[in-house]
Order: C-alpha cells, then sequence, then structure tokens
C-alpha cells in the first residue's frame, strides 16, 4: 500500500508540480494512518465479568462470631474475637495472595549439583515460608498450648483461627496439623521432662517467633500400606547405645517435608536381626530431619517429589532413610497407642480443611451471585440459584458447629475437667468427624464451582484449585472405609458407647426452645437414635448374627451419628440467646427435610457379599474371593 501511493504521488508530480516538503508530508500521514490500522487492539467487546471479591472470612461468616458466643466466656470473648476479626483483615490484604503465590511456584527437588554431587536441595516458594512464618507469628499453633489462657477454651480459639486460615494459607495448614499433633503427643506422654531434645523440640514447635519456630513431619505411609501401618510398615531400628537407634526404610508418601522433626514408627531389631510382625512390633521414634550440627539430611535421601491432584503447594515426597539416627520415645511395642495423640489430632485438623473450603467456595459464590448477571438478572434474584446456595449454606454450618464440639471437648479433656461421658463421646467423634466432613466437602464444592459456570473451570481464576485440594480430605489420615472401621473399633469396646453417645446427644437437647420447628427436629434427632439402638441391638442377637454383617455398612453408620451429632448442635445453637431466626429454619432443613437414615438395613445383609463380587468382576476374570 505504501508503494502504491508513493506512485500515486509521484504520477502526480508529473502532471503538477508540488513542493518535496508537501510529497513527503503526505507520505507520512499514508504510514502514520495504516501502521497505527495495522497494529490495533483486539477489539473484544465493552463487558468484562467482575470477579468475586475476598471479604474478612470472620466478619462475613454467618454463624462463627454467635457460635463463639456460647462457647465462651465474655472476657475471653472480646479477646478472641477482636483477634479473628484482624486476622482476617490480615487474610484478605496478604495471606491469601501468598498462598496463591504458593500454589503458582510449586516445590522442586535438585537432587545433584552441577558437579554431581548428591545435594537434595528443595526448593519451595518463598510464600511458602513467610506463611510459615505468618502462622507461627499468629500463634496457630502456640495459642492452643498457651499457659496463661483456661486449657478450656484455648482450643475454640486455636481451631477457629484455622478454619479462617485453611483455604488461603497455601496449604501450611498441612505441616501446622502435623506440628498440633507433635507437640500433643509429647505433652500427653510428657516426653518434655524426659528427653532435653524434645524439651527444645517442644518449645520451638509452639514458638510465637516466626524466625526460630519449627513445624513436625509425620512419616507413616510406606509401599506396603497407608493406613494398615501395622501390616505396612517395614523401617527398622537398629539401637547404637544411649537410648539412640539408626533407622533403615523407605517411606513411601511423607508431606511438608521442609519440616524440622519429625515422629515415625519403626520395628526394633533384636540381637538377633530378628523384628516383631504387626502393630505389636512398632515403636515410635522421634527424629531431627537434619544434623544439627552439619546441617546436613540426617542419613535422609529425598528420592523422588510426588506429583498430586491437588495440594500442589506442599512437598510430599517418596524418602530413603539410611541410617537416620531417632531416639525411641515410646516402650518398644508401644507405637501405635503413642501416636493416636498425634492421629487424633490431625484428624480434626483434616475436619477444620474441609469446613473451610465450604465456607470459602460459598462466600465467593455469594459474593459472585451479586455480581453475576444472567438472562436479564442477577444471579441473587433467581429463586434456583439462591436455593442451591442455600442447601450448601445449611451443610456448612452443621460442619462448622461440629468442629467447634471437637475443639470444646478436646480443651475439657485438655484441661482435666472432662467428664467420663465426654471423654467417650469424644472419642467416638473424632473419627466421624473426619470421615462426616471429608465426605460432605467434594461434592459441596463442587456444586459451589457449579455456581460460577464455566469459570469455575478455569485455573487462573483459583477456583478449581479450591476443589483439587479439598479432594485430600477423604483420603488423607484414613478414607471414609477406614474411619467407618474405627467407629465400629469404638462401640466394639468394654465402655456402653451407644448409651454415652444417646445420654450425650439429649443434654445438648436439653435446653431446646419450644418451638414447632424445633420439636419436629428433636423428634427426628430421638428416631435416629432409636434406630441405632434397635439396630445394635438386632445384630448381637445369635438369631441375628449370620445374617447381618456391620462392617458391611459401616460407612453408613458413621454418617449416621454425624448427621445425629451435627442436627442436635444445629438444635441447640437455635435454641441459644444468639440465635436469629434464620437458624431454627436451617435446623429443620437439615434434621427434618433431609432424611437422616437415608439407607435400608438390608445394606446389612451378608448373602449380598458374594453378588457385590459378582457385580462388580462382572466380564473382568475368574477372580476369588475370600470375603
Amino acid at each position: 500500500m505504501l508503494r502504491f501511493n508513493v506512485l500515486s504521488n509521484f504520477k502526480s508530480s508529473m502532471l503538477h508540480y508540488t513542493p518535496a516538503s508537501l510529497q513527503l508530508a503526505s507520505i507520512k500521514r499514508e504510514m502514520s494512518i495504516d501502521f497505527v490500522n495495522k497494529y490495533k487492539h483486539p477489539k473484544i467487546g465493552d463487558f468484562s465479568q467482575v470477579s468475586p471479591s475476598l471479604t474478612n472470612p470472620y466478619t462475613t461468616d454467618p454463624l462463627l462470631d454467635r457460635a463463639l458466643i456460647n462457647l465462651l466466656p465474655k472476657k475471653y470473648y472480646h479477646d478472641v474475637s477482636s483477634d479473628l476479626k484482624c486476622f482476617g483483615n490480615r487474610i484478605v490484604e496478604e495471606i491469601d495472595q501468598l498462598g496463591r503465590q504458593a500454589e503458582l511456584e510449586p516445590p522442586k527437588l535438585e537432587q545433584q549439583d552441577a558437579w554431581g554431587n548428591r545435594v537434595d536441595n528443595l526448593i519451595v516458594s518463598p510464600a511458602w515460608y513467610k506463611l510459615k512464618e505468618i502462622a507461627a507469628e499468629e500463634g496457630l499453633i502456640s495459642i492452643g498450648y498457651d499457659s496463661k489462657i483456661d486449657p478450656k477454651y484455648r482450643r475454640i480459639h486455636q481451631l477457629s483461627k484455622l478454619y479462617l486460615f485453611g483455604p488461603s494459607s497455601g496449604l501450611v495448614s498441612c505441616p501446622l496439623a502435623m506440628t498440633d499433633g507433635a507437640a500433643k503427643t509429647i505433652k500427653e506422654l510428657k516426653l518434655d521432662e524426659k528427653y532435653d531434645e524434645l524439651k527444645y523440640a517442644y518449645n520451638r514447635l509452639v514458638s510465637r517467633n516466626g524466625k526460630e519456630a519449627w513445624t513436625s513431619g509425620q512419616w507413616m505411609t510406606e509401599k506396603k500400606g497407608g493406613s494398615d501401618v501395622g501390616g505396612g510398615c517395614d523401617t527398622y531400628a537398629t539401637e547404637i547405645g544411649n537410648g539412640k537407634y539408626l533407622l533403615n526404610g523407605y517411606k513411601w508418601f511423607s508431606s511438608a517435608i521442609d519440616a524440622d522433626v519429625c515422629l515415625t514408627l519403626a520395628r526394633v531389631v533384636d540381637k538377633n536381626g530378628n523384628a516383631i510382625k504387626g502393630s505389636k512390633g512398632l515403636s515410635l521414634f522421634y527424629l531431627p530431619i537434619r544434623n544439627p550440627k552439619t546441617k546436613k539430611l540426617n542419613g535422609i535421601q529425598m528420592v523422588t517429589l510426588k506429583d498430586k491432584l491437588g495440594t500442589r503447594q506442599l512437598p510430599t515426597a517418596e524418602l530413603l532413610l539410611d541410617g537416620v539416627e531417632a531416639i525411641r520415645v515410646s516402650d518398644e511395642g508401644r507405637g501405635i497407642p503413642s501416636i493416636a495423640n498425634m492421629l487424633n489430632v490431625t484428624r480434626i485438623h483434616n475436619a477444620i480443611a474441609s469446613v473451610s473450603y465450604m465456607r470459602r467456595i460459598i462466600s465467593l459464590a455469594r459474593d459472585y451471585s451479586t455480581k453475576r448477571e444472567v438472562f436479564g438478572r442477577k444471579l441473587i434474584d433467581w429463586p434456583l440459584h439462591m436455593a442451591t446456595l442455600s442447601k450448601l449454606e445449611v451443610e456448612c454450618r452443621a460442619g462448622l458447629l461440629f468442629i467447634l464440639e471437637a475443639a470444646r471437648l478436646l480443651g475439657l479433656q485438655e484441661s482435666g475437667e472432662a467428664t467420663s461421658l465426654e471423654i467417650i463421646n469424644l472419642r467416638l467423634m473424632t473419627p466421624v468427624l473426619k470421615l462426616y466432613t471429608g465426605k460432605k466437602t467434594v461434592p459441596l464444592i463442587s456444586e459451589g464451582l457449579e455456581c460460577f459456570g464455566g469459570q469455575g473451570y478455569i485455573e487462573n481464576t483459583g477456583l478449581p484449585s479450591i476443589l483439587r485440594d479439598a479432594q485430600v480430605t477423604p483420603i488423607w489420615e484414613g478414607t471414609t472405609n477406614v474411619l467407618s472401621l474405627d467407629v465400629l473399633r469404638v462401640f466394639s469396646s468394654k465402655e456402653d458407647v451407644l448409651g454415652a453417645f444417646e445420654k450425650h446427644i439429649n443434654n445438648i437437647l436439653t435446653n431446646t426452645k419450644n418451638d414447632e420447628l424445633l420439636e419436629k427436629c428433636t423428634e427426628k434427632i430421638k428416631n435416629a437414635l432409636e434406630f441405632l439402638k434397635i439396630f445394635f441391638s438386632n445384630i448381637s442377637k445369635k438369631n441375628k448374627i449370620s445374617l447381618m454383617q456391620v462392617d458391611r455398612g459401616a460407612r453408613e453408620i458413621g454418617m449416621v451419628i454425624g448427621k445425629i451429632y451435627s442436627g442436635a448442635l444445629l438444635i441447640q445453637h437455635a435454641s441459644s440467646t444468639t440465635r436469629t431466626d434464620n437458624d431454627k429454619v436451617v435446623a429443620f432443613r437439615y434434621c427434618v427435610e433431609n432424611p437422616i437414615i437415608d439407607f435400608d438395613q438390608s445394606i446389612f445383609n451378608s448373602l449380598r457379599n458374594d453378588v457385590d463380587i459378582k457385580i462388580v468382576f462382572e466380564n473382568y476374570s475368574n477372580v476369588k474371593s475370600k470375603i
């Protein structure tokens, strides 16, 4: 085009004399117009969708503040509320961006340097380290052990803060769970009184100094088994004197490998080179990740980082233990009972993660409903959309009250003021809480993503990572089936667990407000309790035992207990002094509109075992089961 214009101007000059300066000006104008048109920004229209906004997760939570008023004395409530409000602001202004950065900068493993030397250099995002510092500064572990706070209430404060932190934490919430579990184990077993190393470690684990605070790992999973620790552990400990051992083994799935210390299980090898098989052969060991003097890895090789569906911010690896120096901190063969303290705490943390992810997706979807317009109306103006969100909200509120109840009972246990009834119910509720919230969170968040349409499927919105990260909660610390069998083990103890559970639920319902809706809710809860009593009575009868196989429906039993517990807590809250009119509606929808018993007892019939196998393996191969 430029060439044509030049020739055109040249021909014109043959007929009419035009000064050279004017000719150049004409060419420049043509060039200017041409290149502007050629390199214009693409026209994409005038509309851009306003994104959902994260607001202070404490002040905008519809339930948490009012629940804390009911749970805490006034002198504690004001301090806790003020702290959570400030922390909520910090989440919006600083922490959430760091969590996103950690997601976008996943860990890497540099096994060798340029000269072929084994270095096992773990590279994580600077945001990961900053989040760990913030966690210490904010007391996310130390609050739970602060001697200045009444132990009955400090867990309520701590776990509420973790609930706010979780979705923005960049998965630092995972090492915090294990750190809390390690601190709990040290205190419960009084290891800080027996070992100088453990006393020093405990003080670092609960420190508020972001530069000095430690985190702990928890290495249990091996190639042979995850939850089957007794059958799967293939790590061996050889005594070298002074209460110290060398560990050799292979840890298959080890999270937060940038931790400072670790608790792990191993089998002690006797002088003849023999070790006891099964759970009775396991002992608990404490080890520093790095040699305190050389700062090099303590006999550990990082074999590879795990490529996971979610929790990509979190460095998880396969580890070779080749002469790791460790201290045995339990009696020989008492590893499983000793580690129980850690597992109970980490399971509660798992439940916090589940419910916090629920709350985050609902909060963002709620905000988005005020900004997104479809078919001539904003989403908030569509009854179907509001009905969908309200169902999610009901489930989330039930989960929040459930984890706060766990915090309350844990505080009573640690203060020494828990009754035998409360101790039994804490033992029962821990696996139930974990399995129930873990099973609820994934479908809820999946539904929540639909509230954003196609944007819910786009990675750089940050929304899909909520679902990917939440998917670990029904798996980590025991799958739903494993936890369900744990629930049955609690019922198989010598104590009257079912009677204790029934009495505890009735105590929760004692002060139910005289209201038609709440009376219907209470009736449903008591009917479900009666069902459990009849069910357990039937399976204990000799004429029924041949056909009734309780473990076939163990997860249904666990879920029913979770529904009963959560429903009772919703009724209790709807009868409290902080109730709103919405609270009794939430309780009614949870307890009455959705069935608490949603299965047929025929699922427990052992005659179905053979049919199940035939259905699963139809047209697969000729296999035989030992069922």
